[in-house]
């Protein structure tokens, strides 16, 4: 059986449906902090932001990417520091043999030497992060953009696939100081040979020293460069999820405002269905 509503009970009663659904799409849009939640909101600003979102995301995996790479360049580069300090070091022991005339000293000195110098290579082999050492050959190709294959960036060290050490020679044989037992170092009996020898390794090792300085340059160089690069990454991963919020976010002063506008309006009309209901029930007493 039908049951009939007087005009003004049925109006009431679209109002409040009306305030509930309102009211239900504040709750969302507070709860979610958008204004567009699905593409039945607003499916052009929808698919718009969600290209927006995924471009951005993108990004996000390169700059993860980029961070790996700095870390890359400055452990080669803490390499090279540590590899200067230590033929600085087997510097000062050459130039102490220099100025010794004694050999059974120049053959200590020549030991300490070789002793410091294997500890270059040592150190070089050490100076490796996440299995890529850019002193011993290794190369690291870095993608600027996802979308683009020729913004792509090879880094790798100057010396090439030989690594930094064996470009440098750093081995006792070739810096021809063997063992303090056989050295260019020490001659027994006249000091000549091991003046001339001390002379050759101490050029040497003046060549080695200023081609890690290049060396270093170099790896400055390029980590200005992802550096800069990361931090374009940062502002444009900001700008895209910016406009990405421009088409979907809420404005949460105005939804909590609007919120309780509908609660007001809803419980008004409650109670003026109230006095619709209680009208017709007075109506109805007055036909008895």
């Amino acid at each position: 059986m039908a049951v009939a509503l007087s005009s003004g009970i049925r109006d009431t009663l679209v109002t409040i449906q009306q305030t509930v659904a309102e009211a239900t799409i504040s709750q969302t849009r507070l709860a979610t902090g958008k204004k567009v939640n699905s593409a039945l909101d607003n499916p052009l600003n929808y698919f718009a932001a969600a290209t927006l979102d995924q471009r951005a995301g993108d990004l996000s995996g390169l700059q993860d990417n980029m961070q790996q790479a700095v870390r890359t360049i400055t452990a080669a580069s803490t390499g090279i520091d540590g590899m200067t300090k230590l033929l600085q070091t087997a510097q000062g022991l050459a130039n102490s043999a220099a100025a010794e005339s004694d050999q059974t000293r120049r053959a200590t000195l020549a030991t300490q030497f070789n002793t410091v110098l294997s500890q270059v290579d040592e150190l070089m082999k050490n100076s490796g992060y996440n299995g890529t050492n850019l002193l011993n050959g290794d190369k690291l190709s870095l993608s600027f953009d996802p979308k683009s294959t020729t913004s792509t960036m090879v880094i790798q060290s100057s010396t090439g696939s030989v690594g930094v050490a064996g470009s440098l020679g750093l081995t006792a044989s070739r810096l021809g100081v063997a063992t303090a037992a056989n050295s260019t170092w020490t001659n027994g009996a006249s000091d000549t040979i091991g003046d001339a020898g001390i002379k050759t390794t101490l050029t040497q090792l003046s060549t080695a020293i200023a081609t890690l300085r290049i060396e270093a340059s170099g790896l400055g160089s390029t980590q200005t460069i992802v550096s800069a690069r990361q931090a374009f990454t940062t502002s444009m991963i900001n700008t895209l999820k910016g406009g990405s919020g421009d088409l979907t976010l809420a404005d949460l002063n105005e939804e909590g405002a609007k919120l309780s506008s509908l609660n007001t309006r809803g419980q008004l009309a409650q109670t003026a269905l109230s006095l619709a209901t209680q009208r017709d029930q007075q109506v109805m007493q007055l036909l008895k």
